[in-house]
C-alpha cells in the first residue's frame, strides 16, 4: 500500500462527522479512535470533530457516524466519491435502511419518493421472502400473506444491532404489534416483514477501500446480552483478504460461506445499478442462514451498512496489518462487544472502550488480529 504524504495528497486531515441527532459516548469514542488510525494509514493528521469553519487548505477526509444522504450534503462536505470518506452516500434516506431489501406488497402500496422496484427484483433470489411497508394497512396485508408460510419477523427499518424486532405467529399478534407503531414512524422509516428463521448463523460480508488499499472479508457475528438482558450484536469474527471479492472467493471457504458472499455480491451490484448517486468506501452486508418453519435451510441478505459500523474495528485492524506487512494476504480479525464490568478483555487485545455509557451501561469494546496462515 502506498501512502501519499506529499503536497499531492488531496486531503489535509481526517475528521469525524456527527451525522446523527444523538451519538452514544461509546460509539463517539470508538469512531474517533478508528478515525485516528485511518489518518495514520493515509499519512495524515487527525483533527477531531468536523468544524465547517476550519480551513486546512485542502479537503477533509471524513468519517461520518451515519450514511450521508444526498449528493448536495456530500458536496457541501467536500465529498465527491468513495476516496473522500470512510462510509457511504445514498440519494434518499430510506436507501440507507433495510427497507430496500424487500418489495412492496402491491403496485398501489405507499412508497417513498424514488423507490426502486427494480432493486427488489434484482435481489429476490438473494434475500428471504418478505415485504417492506410504509403504511399500517400495507404492513398488515403483507404480514397476513407471509403468515401463510410460518412465523413472521417484524423489524423497524431504521433499527440496528438486532434491536426493535418482534416475531409473530398469528394475525392477532401481527395487528397488535403494528397498531403500536406511530403513523409517522411507518410513513418515514417503514417496517420490514420477512420469513422468520430458527437456528440461525449470521454472516458478515464486506469490503473497505482506504487510500490505495482494498480489503474484503467474510465472517460470523457474535450475539451477547446487554445490561438489560436483551440479545444484541456482540462483535464479528472476520477472515479478511487483501484485494476484492475474487481474492476472497479464492480461499478455501465452506459452501455456506461462499453462498453468503455470492448473495452479498448480488445485493451490492443491485445497489450500484438501481440507486444513482450511491457510492461507498465501506460496504457491509448481513446474511443469515437458518431453518424455516418446515425445517428447510434458507439464506439471504438481511440488510446493508454503508457507514462505520460494529465490524469496523476489525476492518481497520486488518488494514493496519496489511499496511505494515506488504506480503500479508489474509488475516483473522475480531472485534468484540461485551456488557458489564465483570467481562474483562483477554491479554493482548486492543481495548477501544471500557467504561460506563449513559445509553447502554458498562460496555467494553476490543479488537484482536491473528494470523490466517497465508503470508505469501
Amino acid at each position: 500500500m502506498t501512502i501519499e504524504q506529499s503536497g499531492g495528497n488531496p486531503h489535509a486531515v481526517v475528521m469525524t462527522y456527527a451525522a446523527r441527532p444523538h451519538e452514544p459516548s461509546h460509539e463517539r469514542v470508538v469512531h474517533a479512535e478508528l478515525a485516528r488510525r485511518l489518518a495514520m494509514l493515509l499519512g495524515m493528521g487527525f483533527a477531531g470533530q468536523y468544524d465547517a469553519s476550519a480551513n486546512f487548505g485542502r479537503r477533509v477526509y471524513l468519517v461520518p457516524s451515519a450514511t450521508l444522504v444526498g449528493t448536495g450534503m456530500a458536496h457541501m462536505l467536500g465529498i465527491s466519491d468513495q476516496n473522500d470518506l470512510f462510509g457511504g452516500v445514498v440519494p434518499m434516506p430510506y436507501v440507507a435502511t433495510k427497507a430496500i431489501t424487500h418489495p412492496l406488497i402491491s403496485p398501489e402500496a405507499h412508497a417513498p419518493k424514488g423507490w426502486s422496484g427494480e432493486f427488489a427484483t434484482r435481489v429476490r433470489a438473494a434475500v428471504l421472502p418478505g415485504f417492506s411497508a410504509f403504511s399500517r394497512d400495507d404492513a398488515k396485508l403483507a404480514g397476513r400473506q407471509l403468515l401463510g408460510k410460518g412465523p413472521v419477523r417484524i423489524k423497524l427499518a431504521s433499527a440496528s444491532a438486532g434491536r426493535a424486532q418482534t416475531v409473530v405467529d398469528d394475525v392477532a399478534a401481527l395487528d397488535a404489534m403494528l397498531d403500536g407503531l406511530a403513523d409517522d414512524e411507518l410513513a418515514v422509516g417503514g417496517v420490514v416483514l420477512e420469513q422468520n428463521l430458527e437456528d440461525v448463523t449470521t454472516y458478515s460480508v464486506g469490503q473497505v477501500h482506504v487510500g490505495d488499499l482494498t480489503a474484503t472479508y467474510t465472517g460470523t457475528q457474535r450475539l451477547t446480552q446487554d445490561n438489560d438482558g436483551e440479545t444484541v450484536y456482540g462483535g464479528s469474527d472476520l477472515i479478511v483478504v487483501r484485494g476484492g471479492f475474487g481474492a476472497l472467493m479464492a480461499l478455501d471457504l465452506p459452501p455456506g460461506v461462499r453462498h453468503a458472499v455470492a448473495q452479498a455480491q448480488v445485493y451490492d451490484a443491485a445497489a450500484n445499478t438501481c440507486y444513482p448517486g450511491f457510492f461507498a468506501s465501506r460496504r457491509n452486508y448481513d446474511t443469515v442462514e437458518g431453518k424455516d418453519y418446515e425445517g428447510k435451510l434458507r439464506s439471504g441478505v438481511l440488510e446493508q451498512s454503508w457507514r462505520i459500523g460494529g465490524a469496523s474495528p476489525a476492518e481497520v485492524a486488518a488494514l493496519e496489518a496489511f499496511h505494515s506487512t506488504p506480503g500479508l494476504r489474509a488475516v483473522r480479525s475480531s472485534c468484540v462487544e461485551v456488557f458489564g464490568e465483570h467481562r474483562v478483555p483477554p491479554p493482548g487485545a486492543t481495548v477501544l472502550f471500557r467504561a460506563h455509557d449513559a445509553d447502554v451501561g458498562f460496555i467494553t469494546k476490543y479488537v484482536e488480529v491473528k494470523a490466517y496462515g497465508n503470508t505469501e
